[in-house]
């Protein structure tokens, strides 16, 4: 929770906070999305094992199938050559009968009845070897219809591995997308924890240079990232005047010094007003003029005693519109009269980092 106030403090000065929170918001969701695939995949191997034993069961029973054929086309076989040789003795029992038409009445009844047996046997031949043909023809179906399941079966397996493999794949990447994201994470960590201790740093060095101005309308604070050094109207100003007076050009010269040799941090100069009417005369119309001058007075001492680059400082004029006290008082009106000089962690790095 520390950490994100930090960072949300930096975010909300200099960073585009939206743009971080989305970057979070993304990383749960690859959280999420890499558990959902992990569960789906689970759910497929279960599935793709259980099609495996499936198919083991249908080869086994497809085994047994062709075995029961292979008996069966050999029974065929056996009843076939047995018509045959049934066809072949009733071809000679004809034979015989002509033989024995001359013969006497008692041998031809027993050639007939000889005859009608082995027709007979024959007849009940042929009806069994239809019925093995009709029961060799259904089991030939049957295992032909078989092989379509399994061969069916089969292209499902092959495409549920293919979605598996897609998925893994999908998996990967999100992993590595995931992974990249947690060490732009961890750096942009790593960057917010230096200039943290950078702005500690600063402000002790800011606090032990101005020690002898604190408490006499001077103040060395830190918030939300930020070094704030708040000097009271009565140190720099006189009332309605923007001419820095030298106390506080002592103070703002030893600022200065510190400033000078810490050049990772960005310098605005804010002018804060009360809430009363402007009364001065000149080319100061109203308190916005008054705060942003007085703040332009600090800026040209802090550059006229130092060597630091311009384009770090910033001259801002807030007038009245953010006090510190909101009563309608004096004291009030004089925690309000003040001048801060808000020192701020250069953050490009970070602009880097997110993109």
């Amino acid at each position: 929770m520390a950490l994100l106030a930090v960072v949300s403090g930096f975010l909300f000065s200099c960073v585009p906070s939206r743009k971080f929170e989305d970057m979070k918001a993304e990383k749960e969701n690859c959280e999420k999305e890499r558990t959902e695939i992990k569960k789906q995949n689970e759910s497929l191997v279960t599935e793709n094992n259980e099609l495996k034993a499936l198919l083991k069961r249908k080869e086994h029973e497809v085994a047994s199938l062709e075995a029961d054929t292979a008996i069966k086309s050999n029974s065929y076989r056996i009843l076939t050559q047995q018509y045959d040789k049934i066809s072949m003795l009733y071809n000679q029992l004809l034979e015989n009968q002509e033989k024995l038409r001359a013969s006497a009445d008692s041998e031809q009844q027993k050639a007939m009845a000889a005859l009608q047996k082995s027709r007979d046997e024959l007849q009940t031949k042929e009806d069994e070897l239809r019925k093995l043909e009709m029961s060799l023809m259904q089991e030939r179906a049957s295992l032909e219809a078989m092989k379509t399941i399994t061969e069916q079966k089969e292209r499902e397996l092959n495409e549920k591995n293919a979605l598996l493999e897609s998925q893994r794949n999908e998996l990967s990447s999100k992993n590595s997308e995931l992974d990249s994201k947690t060490a732009k994470v961890a750096e942009l960590q790593s960057i917010l924890n230096a200039k943290d201790s950078a702005m500690n740093a600063l402000k002790s060095k800011v606090s032990e240079a101005l020690s002898g101005f604190e408490g006499n309308g001077l103040s060395v604070t830190q918030k939300e990232g930020k070094v704030y050094v708040s000097l009271d109207e009565k140190l720099l100003f006189k009332s309605g005047k923007w001419d820095v007076d030298p106390k506080g050009q002592e103070a703002l010269k030893k600022l200065a010094t510190v400033l000078e040799n810490n050049q990772d941090v960005n310098i605005t100069i804010e002018g804060h007003t009360d809430d009363l009417a402007y009364s001065g005369n000149g080319n100061i119309q109203d308190n916005w003029d008054l705060s942003t001058k007085r703040a332009t007075s600090i800026v040209k001492i802090i550059l006229a005693n130092s060597q630091i680059n311009p384009a770090r400082l910033i001259a801002s004029g807030r007038s009245c519109y953010l006090p510190v006290d909101d009563a309608k008082t004096a004291e009030a009106r004089a925690k309000n009269r003040r001048t801060e000089i808000i020192l701020t962690p250069k953050l490009d790095i970070l602009y880097e980092i997110t993109k």
